[in-house]
């Protein structure tokens, strides 16, 4: 049996190849398929391209003038053109424009180059150049300025002349000279010169001169205070942190200067360094000017005082003012210069005291002495308004006892006693008891807190101070203390404490 080549099946084969690809169908069109009507040869032509005859059959399309844009855009360039090729930059049918300057602002791949400045300046133009100058010869012989220029030129500098004359003249006469010799200066003359002209004066003139200075010199320092004079056989009250230094050093030198410039050395007769207190004595002086003595328990808040002294060694020195409050406590403590311990029941006054015036009189307006300067709180170094003088009816008392004994006596209750101020008391709570003191005998504990003592309100230990130094010895003093959250009242007789 033989085998068809054409068959992969027979015997002869060896398998189907692995790069035979299948065979690709052939298309048969009929006479009667459309696609051979559509894309098939034309009747009657075989060849490529139909023959050069045209059926006549019909009318033939006319070319018409193309259109003018298109023309010059798809037409031939001018007769005179070498190329069919347009030029890519030219610009037909439209006029040819200036290119605009370059601008770098506008150009971002512009470089960086100098550009004309912001403002034009306008160049300086040449400098004129001066002629020649003409003289009085060119003038006068070679005419360079007309005879009748230079008679109009006279006759105008004539004009300026005569009219500045009459306003020189007329400036003067109106103006009154600056220097004159006929000037007198007169000044009227009062009624008398004598007569004080206001109240100050009248007790200034009637207190000047029982006020003496006090001077205190020692080898190391020296010290200026103020006295008043007490009594006509040379007794003179001043403070004791005024000659203090003069009471310690006996090589000291005391004097006392009196309103008319008189010098006169004084001696100490006692001092108290509980009140601030002392009395000098001088002697062989006549016909001294006594201070009249005031009352001072009856001073007004608000009345006038005046006051005398030595500020700052300016002696004679008269200031005024009012009084500002009574009873300040005010405690004066040692220093270098003073061996004063005391608390005052100060008169308060706004009337300027300095240095200086410690120991100089306080009057009122009637000349009477209510007060001893004594103290003044300058914490800027000068006066602020805030004097204190010592009181002339506790002042009156020491000084008696001073003149009388050289000692005094202060009462004393044997306590003692520092402020308290919380939410439950304001008072002087009592540190510690003297056994068989006026207040152990009263029941007073320790820690017991005074607020009131013979009537007066007790608001820290300086004021109980005061108040038990001017209560009468052997005399009961009513007083009302706080004791454990409840208020006690008492009575209590101070004793007798001599220096």
């Amino acid at each position: 049996m033989t085998s068809d080549p054409g068959d992969p099946s027979g015997p002869g084969d060896p398998g189907p190849r692995r790069d035979a690809r299948p065979e690709q169908p052939r298309a048969h069109r009929s006479a009667g398929d459309p696609a051979a009507s559509v894309f098939g040869r034309p009747a009657g032509v075989r060849g490529s391209f139909a023959g050069g005859s045209r059926p006549d059959d019909g009318p033939q399309p006319r070319l018409a003038p193309p259109d003018p844009v298109l023309a010059e855009a798809f037409g031939r360039p001018a007769v005179d053109a070498e190329s069919l090729q347009r030029d890519p930059d030219a610009r037909y049918g439209r006029a040819e424009a200036v290119p605009e300057p370059a601008d770098p602002w506008r150009d971002p791949d512009a470089t960086a180059s100098l550009d004309r400045p912001a403002v034009e300046v306008a160049e300086a133009p040449e400098p004129t150049r001066p002629g020649p100058k003409v003289g009085v010869r060119d003038i006068l012989f070679d005419r360079a300025v007309t005879w009748r220029a230079l008679a109009l030129l006279g006759v105008a500098a004539l004009i300026v002349g005569l009219v500045g004359g009459l306003i020189g003249r007329y400036a003067a006469e109106a103006t009154d000279p600056l220097f004159s010799d006929s000037v007198k200066l007169g000044q009227s003359k009062a009624d008398n010169n004598a007569a004080p002209r206001s109240q100050v004066a009248k007790v200034a003139q009637a207190v000047e001169p029982s006020v003496v200075a006090v001077d205190v010199r020692t080898n190391s320092a020296d010290a200026t205070g103020s006295g008043v004079v007490l009594d006509k056989r040379g007794y003179i009250l001043t403070n004791n942190h005024v000659i203090s230094m003069a009471a310690t050093d006996r090589a000291a030198v005391l004097e006392v200067v009196f309103s008319d410039r008189k010098r006169i050395a004084a001696r100490i007769v006692g001092r108290d360094t509980r009140t601030d207190l002392a009395v000098l004595k001088v002697d062989g002086i006549g016909d001294l000017t006594v201070a009249q003595l005031g009352n001072s328990r009856d001073l007004q808040i608000g009345q006038e005082v005046i006051a005398f002294g030595s500020p700052l060694g300016l002696d004679r020195t008269v200031t005024s003012g009012i009084v500002s409050a009574l009873h300040r406590a005010v405690p004066l403590r040692p220093d270098a210069e003073s061996d004063t311990d005391a608390v005052i029941d100060g008169i308060q006054t706004d009337a300027a005291i300095n240095p200086g015036n410690s120991g100089g009189p306080l009057v009122d307006d009637d000349a009477r002495v209510v007060g001893l300067n004594t103290a003044g709180l300058v914490p800027g170094g000068g006066s602020i308004g805030l004097g204190f003088a010592i009181p002339i009816d506790e002042a009156i008392g020491v000084a008696q006892s001073l003149i009388k004994d050289g000692t005094v006596t202060h009462a004393q209750i044997g306590v003692n006693a520092s402020d308290v101020r919380n939410t439950q008391v304001l008072g002087a709570q009592v540190r510690n008891v003297v056994a068989g003191s006026p207040a152990a005998q009263a029941a007073i504990r320790e820690g017991d807190v005074i607020t009131e003592f013979g009537g007066r309100p007790i608001e820290g230990a300086d004021e109980l101070t005061v108040a038990v130094r001017t209560a009468t010895i052997g005399t009961d003093v009513p007083f009302t203390y706080w004791r454990d959250g409840r208020t006690f009242t008492g009575t209590i007789r101070p004793g007798a404490d001599r220096q």
